[in-house]
Order: structure tokens, then C-alpha cells, then sequence
């Protein structure tokens, strides 16, 4: 039964990397034609992707210093955009196997759309469905990124080809995956939006978009009233 379930989930995280794997991809095509574009020769855009791995950190970190920025505040960037993986990974923690080591190794494979897609009902992680399913779409990163490196698409063409818009799709689709999951935190992601909306009229999309975060904290008020 139990070998069964882990064959199961692997072949389904699979599936799953390959679904995401083109959309991965064509954020590394981005990627990679971004940092040659900012002057990153293309072996180091490639080993950034293969040891880092994050699309909103690596976007950041070359963001943060292509315009002469420090690399303490190219670090900065990246460590904020990354922090939302603390969360993620702590709670995928108790489905990991082994060691501190091994379990330090199978946390890597916490990225956003692997993680999502390996949530189940109960809470608890599918180990295999996640790790596969990064698998896949770390092959697609890398490759993604080479061929944006080496081939530096111009920024028109990489306009028309809709790669402009293909990081925050990429994020909503994870978005309505989880939701489809988890219907009655629909409201949360509304009252999230919302938030962002009336900050924009004030503040920076940047500073918009963290307070937008805070619609999150909602999900606790119904587990305090319980106890």
C-alpha cells in the first residue's frame, strides 16, 4: 500500500513538473536574457540558476545591483524575496525523510510550484509529488536560463513573446491551484487583493504588496476564538 502511494506520487509529481516546466522555462529564458542584458556573462547567470534556483530572488539580486548597487543590498533583495519560503518549508518539514542532512537536502526542493501542488487536505506534504516535480521544473529553469543567456533575446521580443507577464501568471495560477484546494480561503485572497489595490493609491507596488500580506494573518482570528 505504502510502496504503491510513493510510486504514485512520484510519477504524479512528475506530471506535475512537466505541466509547470514550460512556464519555468520561459522564466529562465527571461531570466537569463535579463542578467546578459545587465552584463552577467552567461556561465554565471547558468550557475546562479542551478545553485539558487528562485526566480523572484535572482530577479532581485540582479535588480539591486545592476544599477551599481552594493552586493550587501543585492543580498538584501534576494533574502526578502526568499523569506516566504520559511513558512513554506517548515511546514513541509514533518514529511521529509532521514537525517538533519538528508532532510536539509529534500527541503530544496521547497519551491512555490511544487510545494503548492503537493499540499494535501489533511495539511501533511507529498514528499515524492514535491520533490519530482522540482526535478523537472530545476532541469527547465537551468535550461531556460542558458538559452536566454546565450541567445539574449531583445527586450521587444521578449515583449511580444509575453515574458513580461508570465512571472505574476505563474504566481496567480499557484494561487487558484491552492484555492481550489482550500475554498474557504477564498475570502483571504480577496480581502488580500483588496488591500493591495487601496495601498497602490499611496504607496509603492512594492510596499503594496507586502502589506497585502497581512490578509493572511485573518486565517488566525477562527483558531483563537476555538481554544
Amino acid at each position: 500500500m505504502t510502496e504503491t502511494r510513493t510510486e504514485a506520487g512520484w510519477r504524479a509529481g512528475f506530471r506535475t513538473g512537466a505541466t509547470l516546466a514550460l512556464a519555468t522555462g520561459a522564466l529562465g529564458v527571461s531570466f537569463g536574457a535579463y542578467a546578459a542584458l545587465a552584463g552577467w556573462p552567461p556561465v554565471a547567470s547558468v550557475v546562479m540558476s542551478t545553485v539558487v534556483f528562485s526566480g523572484s530572488a535572482q530577479f532581485a539580486y540582479v535588480t539591486a545591483t545592476a544599477g551599481g548597487g552594493s552586493l550587501l543590498l543585492g543580498l538584501g533583495a534576494a533574502a526578502l524575496m526568499n523569506l516566504r519560503f520559511v513558512p513554506m518549508a517548515a511546514a513541509a518539514a514533518r514529511s521529509l525523510h532521514g537525517g538533519r542532512l538528508r532532510r536539509a537536502v529534500e527541503g530544496q526542493a521547497v519551491v512555490d510550484g511544487s510545494w503548492v501542488a503537493a499540499q494535501r487536505a489533511d495539511g501533511t506534504t507529498d514528499r515524492e509529488l514535491m520533490i519530482g516535480a522540482t526535478l523537472v521544473q530545476g532541469a527547465a529553469w537551468i535550461a531556460g536560463t542558458a538559452a536566454g543567456a546565450l541567445l539574449v533575446p531583445s527586450a521587444d521580443l521578449l515583449y511580444r513573446l509575453g515574458l513580461d507577464i508570465v512571472f505574476p501568471c505563474f504566481f496567480l495560477l499557484l494561487l487558484l491551484e491552492a484555492l481550489r484546494g482550500r475554498p474557504g480561503d477564498r475570502w483571504v485572497a480577496l480581502l488580500a487583493a483588496a488591500i493591495a489595490g487601496l495601498a497602490l493609491i499611496v504607496v509603492p507596488v512594492g510596499l503594496a504588496l507586502l502589506l497585502s500580506a497581512a490578509a493572511s494573518l485573518v486565517v488566525l482570528l477562527p483558531r483563537r476564538r476555538s481554544s
